[in-house]
């Protein structure tokens, strides 16, 4: 028993020599990368950064003849670091075990990689190091992971003058009518948010307050459903479902993050429709220029009943 606790908290390369069992593979190992990460579910790991360390073993096939010094022909360490930094990028994750989910996935889509081991733990939380180790082969990943062809939604803002339209449900048949997947943005309400001295606080309340009105627009059409997570909408458009977006968690979650205001729900809902990759953007009930985003952009008065 001993020697297996000791071997569980060896470095993942001790975990891969005593756990090969198909004949020896090449390794390739990455020691105690450390980056300082916003990550964490807890209220307290929000808006601040602590170090995660990162140590990953690649089992990989060996190659066949002369490797020639060619560094095109072998698995690089650059490989495994940017699967951490891509995994890092996406977008910010409450849990390790889905960070080091990423990792292993990444790397097992390199064509020698046969077997990875990932640990990562954080270093700030406690007076020892806590984390979590995973091992993924190959069986474990789909090989067409990541080329399934990006759905571009039609995203519509409306503003809280368009939300208690008459026109309301006459402008989301017309909608639903087109072929690209419908997504829904909101105004914020007329009435005054609370105020907080605290800057997240704050954020959050606001978000909240446009969340509010996308409970608004649901209750005023049954088929308005409230979404939070881009996993909901990915669903939600291939299934043509017409979603409200709630903005608090993919706001908070993002990496770079919106760099307009949450009480500015218009430019908010265009971030959100160039993170999408929208189809185009049209506004009910407010004026948006036309010459700064990617993508068709057309305004309607709340007084207008056809699309």
């Amino acid at each position: 028993m001993m020697s297996e606790i000791r071997q569980a908290f060896e470095h993942p390369d001790e975990r891969s020599r005593a756990t090969s069992h198909d004949g020896p593979l090449d390794r390739i190992s990455l020691r105690d990368h450390t980056v300082d990460v916003e990550i964490g579910a807890f209220q307290a790991e929000r808006g601040t950064t602590q170090r995660i360390c990162f140590n990953v073993v690649v089992e990989v096939r060996p190659l066949a003849g002369q490797v020639d010094d060619d560094v095109d022909r072998i698995l690089s360490y650059d490989k495994v670091t940017e699967a951490i930094a891509d995994a890092l990028a996406e977008e910010r994750l409450n849990l390790l075990e889905t960070l080091a989910e990423r990792i292993a996935e990444r790397i097992l889509w390199e064509p020698q990689a046969e077997r990875v081991f990932v640990r990562i733990e954080k270093l700030d939380r406690g007076p020892g190091a806590l984390g979590v180790e995973i091992v993924r082969a190959l069986p474990d990943v789909v090989e067409s992971a990541g080329t399934e062809e990006r759905v571009h939604p039609q995203m519509v803002y409306l503003s809280n003058a368009a939300i208690t339209s008459e026109f309301v449900t006459g402008w989301l048949d017309q909608l639903s009518a087109q072929e690209a997947p419908l997504l829904l943005c909101v105004g914020a309400p007329d009435v005054s948010a609370p105020n907080s001295a605290v800057g997240q606080a704050q954020r959050r309340i606001d978000l909240l307050s446009l969340e509010q009105n996308a409970w608004v627009l649901a209750g005023r059409d049954k088929r308005c459903v409230v979404v939070q997570t881009r996993t909901e909408l990915d669903w939600a458009m291939k299934n043509n479902q017409i979603s409200v977006w709630a903005p608090s968690k993919i706001v908070l979650d993002s990496v770079e993050g919106p760099t307009v205001e949450e009480t500015d729900a218009l430019a908010l809902a265009l971030w959100f429709a160039t993170e999408m990759d929208a189809f185009g953007f049209l506004a009910i009930g407010a004026e948006v220029g036309a010459d700064a985003v990617g993508f068709p952009v057309r305004s309607i008065d709340v007084e207008t009943d056809r699309i």
